[in-house]
């Protein structure tokens, strides 16, 4: 059993002891901390209520932690728009429209059933930065929390409406075409994982004239498989787009921010592929540069390239994505892992901005989607990981390996990237679990898993396990 803490926010394991996991007393522990780091940051309001918009996820804990955090804000004076089930990209575009002063999202995003997370942002909808994250943790430790007195509580509006005010906004994107849709009479298959993703992508799909079939689209928070949206764990929806004969597939993780497809032929669309293919759309439309993080496929690097835009790589993270996004006025962007951040719409990773772009994308295509994907330049990935141990001293063990590749390129804003001439190798120390993780990318895939073999082995050779 497990807890994260860290400056994106607390993540674990629900039950067990206090401080080793996600329990009730640390749910209000760090909501209080949330909390009083808002009050201090807006103390120029002076008396004024502070407002927090506040949604989760359909993971069974959700109720238990949803409850616990929103009745901690109001014992803080703090008012909470709650959203119930949402989506994290709803949560993010709620709290700007509805001018609050921050939001929570209560997911734990692709992390298995018995895993709950609060995920933090700020007055713009925006995942806090890591300064600000560090104070919350410093807060949190302090427990220097100042509860409001009776007259002072605050208090709690629902608003169900949300994730419908999100698809109009969505299809009111200038590059999203609705009509054109339509007319194609488009069948796709949604696996939704029994979370949100399984109402809002549907309900999207039947405004824009798709056909739906629905798989484990029932927000029960019983997943059906594990929630990542992996080849490995998607053997069910790819069989089932080709019985169906559907255009493709649409699979979303819990909160509804990373986004994969499945091919007509029922093959992986590729998980790194479905922001290359939204971007090749977006920038054909209104060229610019792009950002993604380190690691994620050099094919968007191609194809911002053929447009005629700039790409540029940041530390994995979707706060640091963002940065450096509107550092250098990227058109569009986000993370290899299915996540789509385009500014238009808002500073965050949403599925329901790329499907809708993706339909528009391939309603102006005349190939199916497996033609596409062949389109593209190729590059294909390796993902592993290794568990750690309290005893592997991992800083150490990234240093020895930049030592041992010092005459290569060379990257260690992120952990440790190295850049050989036709593949690279990326590791890193997790931010959400407690792993390794050694990604890889080649001209094939047994290139890939060769590399990543290796550096496996270097690593654990290094380690001493």
């Amino acid at each position: 059993m497990t807890l994260i803490k860290s400056i994106s926010g607390i993540r674990g394991t629900i039950g067990g002891g206090v401080g080793e996991n996600l329990t009730p007393v640390d749910a209000v522990k760090f909501a209080s901390a949330y909390g009083t780091f808002l009050k201090i940051r807006h103390a120029s309001k002076g008396n004024e209520r502070l407002k927090v918009v506040i949604g989760r996820d359909a993971r069974i804990s959700g109720p238990m932690i949803h409850n616990l955090v929103m009745n901690t804000l109001v014992g803080l004076g703090i008012d909470v728009i709650d959203l119930g089930l949402s989506t994290t990209p709803t949560v993010e575009i709620a709290v700007p429209m509805e001018k609050a002063d921050g939001g929570i999202i209560l997911t734990a995003s692709h992390n298995p059933k018995q895993w709950n997370a609060l995920k933090l942002l700020n007055e713009k909808g925006e995942f806090l930065s890591g300064k600000e994250g560090e104070l919350i943790l410093q807060i949190a430790e302090n427990e220097a929390f100042n509860f409001s007195e009776v007259d002072n509580l605050g208090e709690v509006t629902e608003n169900n409406a949300y994730m419908d005010i999100h698809i109009d906004e969505v299809l009111e994107l200038p590059l999203v075409d609705a009509d054109l849709v339509k007319t194609k009479k488009f069948k796709v298959v949604v696996d939704g994982v029994n979370s949100s993703g399984g109402i809002i992508i549907p309900n999207l799909l039947e405004q824009m004239g798709v056909e739906v079939v629905k798989l484990y689209c029932e927000p029960n928070g019983h997943f059906p498989h594990n929630p990542e949206p992996l080849k490995e764990h998607l053997g069910d929806i790819c069989k089932l787009v080709v019985e169906e004969k559907a255009d493709f597939g649409i699979v979303v993780d819990p909160d509804v921010d990373r986004l994969a497809f499945i091919s007509n032929d029922g093959e992986m669309f590729g998980e790194e592929y479905t922001l290359v293919a939204v971007a090749d759309y977006v920038l054909s439309k209104t060229p610019g540069n792009t950002v993604s993080n380190m690691s994620s496929s050099r094919a968007l690097r191609d194809i911002t390239e053929k447009h005629g835009g700039t790409y540029q790589a940041s530390a994995v993270g979707e706060v640091n994505v963002v940065e450096l996004m509107k550092k250098t006025n990227a058109i569009i962007g986000g993370e290899g892992n299915g996540g789509i951040i385009y500014p238009s719409s808002h500073y965050g990773r949403d599925s329901i901005v790329g499907v809708a772009l993706f339909l528009t994308y391939l309603a102006n295509q005349d190939k199916t989607i497996a033609e596409i994907r062949a389109s593209f330049p190729q590059y294909y990935m390796s993902k592993n990981k290794i568990e750690l141990t309290p005893q592997i001293d991992v800083d150490n063990v990234l240093a020895t390996l930049t030592e041992k590749y010092k005459t290569e390129n060379i990257s260690t804003i992120d952990g440790v990237k190295i850049d050989f001439p036709t593949e690279w190798v990326h590791l890193r120390k997790s931010n959400t679990e407690p792993i390794i993780r050694i990604y890889t990318e080649a001209p094939t895939q047994s290139e890939a898993d060769v590399l990543a073999e290796r550096f496996v082995k270097e690593l654990k050779e290094i380690a001493g396990i």
